[in-house]
């Protein structure tokens, strides 16, 4: 079959996803976390009021409990680091208890704790080297600012750092030189270099509040773009997420606009070409390039929503009756046609990371591909749109001196 041509799937159409496993389980409380094991036949989840991080096997379909971890003040997230060596928890009470973060070594059960002054850690990362460790939390004590540490040696290396408001989610860059944090309220965006513990850049948006969110961020074009959720307008719903220059924060290229209500999750695919959204307003799953809608659920109230590593299914969680529950589903033909998997019913194996893969596929900057990633003209009825090729200009402020905070050289959330 001869391919002709690279294009998006046609405009967005109503689905629906059926879960193909449902994982039953977590109590008390909605799962605030899921993260795949790097094979993709195991995730991990975390609940605050169940106090658990459960192990699933997904051919089974059911919890490894041997493997269950206990957190004796909840679980707000839990990430899995890219070598899986390493299972990290993070939660912690509101008031007066410090919180509790942890490192479990996957083959041997070792448990490392890491001992700050932080009470409800909200939010973590994990380098790309699987060296250093992130964490944050919603409280707007200075204790309670973002900080570094040595995975191998449980040590604080920096931080904390003095961000504006409490940290909704952070993450590091792929070099691990620098930290993206934003705040709580989606008011903030700061980039860190962690080396010097000085902020490079921050923008501020919307003075509103919006409602609160932990929707991740992620780095894009080697490094040089960041992806996220922000709140530029006085429409307090976090409902739009923008790619930004980091070194600027100015918005590059259209924004990803679609969803009513603020979105709570956010995952890129392995290869870049795609990503999912998650809003009480449902699931959308989005052409990274084009920023082209090109699904909508909206049976869904969406807290979380994960690819698997070979992108062939979608990991959820809700906010409904059943907030309990992981629904294990698989991607849409269609959609994985759109993007050349479905034809050949896998994707490539590469040893890129995430942000290499992204890196790929930035929306002003993506390199050609070879003939054999394309699609054939025959799966597209339309055109694609074109893109917006207006950029927002940023509040951000002049690189300020945030002083030094520590010693050290140098997430994921819910």
């Amino acid at each position: 079959m001869a391919f002709t041509s690279r294009r998006p799937a046609p405009a967005a159409k109503e689905m629906k996803l059926t879960p193909v496993i449902t994982l039953e389980g977590h109590k008390n409380d909605y799962v605030r976390s899921i993260s795949y094991f790097s094979g993709g036949k195991q995730i991990i989840s975390a609940s605050y009021d169940d106090e658990a991080v459960r192990q699933w096997d997904l051919h089974a379909g059911k919890e490894i409990e041997k493997a269950r971890k206990v957190c004796k003040y909840g679980a707000n997230a839990v990430a899995v680091s890219g070598d899986s060596r390493w299972v990290v928890t993070a939660g912690g009470e509101y008031y007066d208890i410090p919180g509790e973060l942890k490192a479990w070594e996957v083959d041997t059960g070792i448990v490392k704790a890491f001992h700050g002054d932080s009470e409800h850690i909200t939010c973590m990362d994990i380098s790309a080297d699987s060296m250093l460790l992130a964490s944050g939390s919603n409280s707007e004590d200075q204790i309670d600012h973002p900080r570094i540490w040595s995975l191998d040696t449980g040590k604080l290396v920096a931080g904390p750092f003095n961000i504006a408001k409490s940290a909704g989610t952070v993450r590091f860059s792929p070099d691990s030189k620098k930290l993206a944090v934003i705040s709580f309220g989606r008011r903030y965006l700061d980039v860190w270099d962690i080396q010097t513990q000085k902020l490079d850049r921050r923008m501020k948006g919307s003075e509103k509040l919006a409602p609160a969110t932990y929707a991740p961020v992620f780095w894009t074009n080697k490094g040089t773009r960041i992806l996220a959720v922000f709140n530029f307008s006085d429409d307090p719903s976090s409902n739009t997420f923008y790619e930004f220059d980091a070194s600027t924060l100015e918005t590059v290229g259209a924004p990803f606009e679609g969803h009513t209500d603020t979105i709570n999750g956010l995952a890129p695919s392995s290869d870049g070409t795609l990503i999912a959204s998650a809003s009480h307003d449902g699931i959308k799953l989005w052409a990274f390039e084009s920023r082209q809608l090109l699904a909508s659920f909206h049976d869904i109230n969406a807290n979380i929503v994960v690819f698997s590593p070979d992108m062939q299914q979608l990991a959820y969680t809700s906010y409904s009756s059943d907030h309990n529950n992981i629904y294990i589903c698989d991607t849409p033909p269609n959609i994985l046609a759109s993007i050349g998997l479905a034809i050949k019913g896998h994707p490539k194996k590469t040893g890129a990371t995430l942000e290499d893969l992204l890196d790929r596929n930035a929306a002003a900057g993506a390199s050609k591909q070879q003939d054999d990633d394309l699609v054939p003209d025959e799966y597209f009825d339309d055109d694609p749109p074109s893109q917006n090729p207006n950029s927002r200009q940023s509040t951000a402020a002049a690189p300020t001196n945030a002083g030094d905070h520590g010693s050290g050289r140098f997430c994921f959330c819910f």
